[in-house]
């Protein structure tokens, strides 16, 4: 064991051979349900997307929607919201017959949605964001009117902010409270949460859930749709799973387990859950390193330090949003360009002064964001995959179409990409698909370096296991991975070392018996030494 401080002192329904609780029945109670969702049925060309789901709702309950990508979550709120329009079943509002005909319809009969990526204008004020499309005062402005009612509308969420100022001005997590506060301010009785923490801090959540459960107490009915197990557990009252398009069942939260949910959610038995992938922490001679990193750092972004990675070793890089980790993965890949410091492969120095000179150095970069900085949405599954082999060739050389095919063919089949056709349009897939196809791009390329920045957010928890299984597999055909995780835990199982990152620094490294999410959240709080 070793720590060593850098810097400061500070498949069917059923799930056999396990005793599962059965989906709950509707409560003996006279009060009608805020929605009911029954028989509901959407097609697309080829694909039925939802299968006769029932989804109901309350009032004044918090209700986790959850399923891997592609089990029907995002399709259901889309005909819930009037986006698609349904193929069969029927919804009732508040017990009576409804359908909605567009979002905006849905807004006037009190179901809003807060998307995951805001759906407001940055560039505009925080108060005119919240009266968009109905100020008051008609042809003139009431601007008074506009920033009174904006506060009061915050106030409601326990915010007090400058709502004269711009939108962009404010971190995410005050972004998503003012379209929280803009959705509630169109009197509405259902609020839809699709993905809320997936960008926030651990504090920024906790505020987000004391406003969840306010909310609640008023008697609005919140659907909670997310990828984070520990906050479903944590906020919600009960949780409705989908599979392949079907319901799964109605669960009361405090009657599940997370391995039994996981199952549910899988159609698994809990005992294949239970051998998580994971990587051995014994002590072992070290290889010579593939990459060495001396004294790099960026002005403003990272302070000077050093990395080193053998191949066949994961790196972890951990610390709290903001800490670096992403800064530094961008330094090393040549995203952006240091400051200071220098880079060895094999023991030669290289300029890796962009991406272009990464992969000309065999290095590969998974970034967080996969639909602004990875996917290129309207190319096809195949054009995407290779995309990073034919930059390094050049575009003089360009890959022939049959190599084309049988790189796209060998990858889906090797990732198992859900994918109806190497032809489809890779904004069609589900998040963990098009996350497969980012790593087949990189896999295509035969990087001897991957870096990987949040490999596994925002992706249902099938997919998270099987890209786990890949790093590790990665891993023994001798790769060396650079790996960035919020979840400490996925830190812990995957990495042969750890570096802690705080306030931009490298402050620690850990090794052997010590890489534990303990181990890592003590480096993390200052408590290692």
């Amino acid at each position: 064991m070793s720590i060593t401080i850098h810097a400061r002192a500070t498949k069917s329904t059923a799930t056999e051979g396990f005793a599962m609780p059965e989906p709950v029945s509707e409560p003996q109670q006279s009060a009608v349900p805020l929605l009911s969702m029954r028989g509901t049925r959407k097609q697309f060309p080829g694909v039925l997307a939802l299968d006769g789901v029932d989804f109901t709702l309350r009032a004044g309950e918090i209700h986790a929607l959850m399923g891997e990508n592609g089990a029907g979550k995002s399709t259901l709120i889309k005909v819930l919201t009037g986006v698609y329009p349904k193929d069969g079943g029927e919804a009732l509002l508040e017990g009576r017959l409804w359908e909605a005909k567009s979002p905006g319809h849905a807004q006037q009969c009190g179901v809003s949605t807060v998307y995951q990526e805001v759906n407001l204008i940055p560039t505009l004020s925080v108060a005119e964001n919240i009266f968009l499309g109905r100020q008051p005062g008609g042809a003139r402005i009431n601007w008074r009117a506009i920033k009174k009612g904006a506060e009061a509308a915050l106030a409601r969420l326990n915010l007090s902010i400058d709502v004269s100022r711009t939108l962009s001005s404010y971190s995410i997590a005050i972004r998503q409270m003012v379209a929280i506060a803009r959705a509630l301010d169109i009197q509405a009785k259902i609020l839809i949460l699709d993905e809320p923490t997936s960008s926030l801090d651990a504090d920024e959540v906790a505020r987000l859930f004391s406003v969840m459960r306010r909310l609640k107490d008023e008697g609005l009915g919140i659907i909670f749709v997310t990828h984070f197990l520990n906050q479903v557990f944590e906020v919600t009252d009960r949780i409705t799973v989908l599979r392949n398009g079907r319901l799964v069942g109605e669960y009361e939260t405090a009657a599940l387990t997370r391995l039994e949910l996981v199952a549910r959610m899988l159609g698994k038995e809990v005992k294949d859950l239970e051998d998580a992938p994971r990587v051995q922490h014994a002590e072992e001679v070290r290889k010579e390193p593939m990459l060495r990193a001396h004294g790099v750092g960026r002005r403003n972004a990272v302070a000077p330090l050093d990395l080193e990675l053998a191949p066949g070793e994961v790196m972890g890089l951990a610390g709290l949003l903001g800490s670096g980790r992403t800064e530094t993965a961008r330094l090393i890949f040549g995203a952006d360009r240091l400051d200071c410091g220098a880079i060895e492969i094999d023991g030669k120095p290289v300029a890796i002064s962009s991406p272009r000179k990464a992969i000309d150095n065999r290095l590969g970069f998974c970034p967080e964001d996969r639909k602004t900085e990875a996917i290129i949405p309207d190319l096809t599954v195949r054009e995407n995959i290779i995309l990073a082999l034919q930059a390094g060739r050049g575009w003089r050389k360009r890959l022939s179409r049959k190599k084309q095919d049988e790189l796209a063919d060998h990858y889906i089949k090797a990732l198992s990409i859900a994918t109806p056709s190497p032809e489809q349009a890779v904004k069609n897939l589900s998040g963990g698909n098009q996350q497969k196809c980012i790593l087949a791009r990189w896999l295509a390329s035969n990087p001897r370096l991957l870096i990987l920045d949040e490999p596994t957010r925002g992706i249902d928890v099938g997919s998270r296991a099987e890209i786990e299984r890949l790093i590790l597999k990665l891993c023994d055909d001798g790769m060396a991975i650079l790996m960035v995780s919020s979840e400490l835990e996925e830190l812990a199982r995957l990495s042969h070392r750890v570096a802690v990152m705080r306030d931009r620094e490298k402050i620690a490294e850990l090794s052997g018996d010590a890489v534990t999410e303990n181990g890592i959240m003590q480096a993390i709080g200052g408590a290692a030494s």
